[in-house]
């Protein structure tokens, strides 16, 4: 231990300014020094801090939510439309079975078969009403901002319940086959817009003994031929038959198998009731 009061280093004053010198190619530079405790002095003395102000979050002004009311609108039906899909297209709360009561009187008694140009009322009556949102609350805004959410999820709801229910959707008409079974088929569609009754059963088992289901027959031999009218076709149809009970819509040539078909059964309800009823020569 070194003697009391030798090689001690005098005590610096906290405030005491130092001079260091460096060499520098013979020219001495001369650098001030502050002392440690006069820099810790110096960090120690700081500007008064002022508080900043707290702003209070400004809620947007909300504007309540008005509940809209679905007005009904004309739907334009298109090839390979079913009232099914109609019906969830427009999210109908309903389903088709609202969508064909609505529009019963258009369709017909049948909800399978509607044709394209048929024009349909969509949302005949005012469905469930929007809720109101509440404008004395901040919520408000946020409830209006979730609602399309909200929206698509009910919809998707009201979807899945449509799918679940157990009955046979209105399928889409399919394109007829150029055979036999689509012309009937064809042609039912027809007889059906136009209401005249008659089944694929009565049809099919009148063609097979009128023309074995050639669309091209002729009758040149009997009472008909004789008169210069023979009957033509699938279910053997004379000319002026044809043209009294021809379909609107169909073609003008008795030997096309729809327009055939559809004259034949127009005229077998007229005097018959139905071609159902026909089981003989006619």
């Amino acid at each position: 231990m070194p003697a009391k009061g030798k090689h001690r280093r005098p005590k610096s004053s906290s405030l005491t300014r130092g001079l260091i010198a460096a060499g520098t190619g013979g020219a001495a530079l001369v650098l001030p020094v502050i002392g440690a405790t006069a820099a810790g002095a110096a960090q120690t003395a700081t500007q008064p801090v002022l508080a900043k102000k707290a702003v209070a979050p400004a809620f947007a002004a909300t504007t309540p939510v008005l509940a809209k009311k679905a007005k009904p609108t004309t739907y334009t039906v298109v090839g390979g439309d079913s009232l099914y899909r109609i019906a969830v297209d427009h999210t109908l709360s309903g389903g088709w079975k609202k969508l064909y009561k609505d529009n019963r009187l258009a369709v017909g008694d049948n909800p399978a078969l509607i044709h394209p140009g048929l024009k349909l009322t969509v949302g005949k009556k005012a469905e469930a009403k929007a809720p109101a949102a509440s404008a004395d609350r901040p919520s408000s805004s946020a409830s209006a901002k979730a609602s399309p959410s909200s929206d698509r999820a009910d919809r998707s709801k009201r979807q899945n319940t449509v799918s679940s229910e157990n009955v046979a959707a209105a399928p889409k008409p399919a394109a007829y086959s150029n055979d036999l079974d689509g012309w009937i088929k064809e042609s039912l569609d027809v007889m059906a817009k136009h209401g005249i009754p008659g089944t694929y059963d009565g049809i099919y088992r009148n063609i097979m003994r009128e023309s074995s289901g050639n669309p091209l027959a002729i009758n040149n031999w009997d009472s008909n031929a004789v008169a210069g009218t023979p009957s033509k076709g699938l279910l053997q149809v004379i000319q002026p038959t044809f043209l009294a009970y021809h379909v609107p819509g169909t073609a003008m040539d008795s030997y096309d198998p729809v327009a055939n078909i559809t004259a034949a059964c127009n005229y077998a309800a007229d005097k018959y009731g139905s071609i159902d009823n026909v089981n003989g020569p006619y």
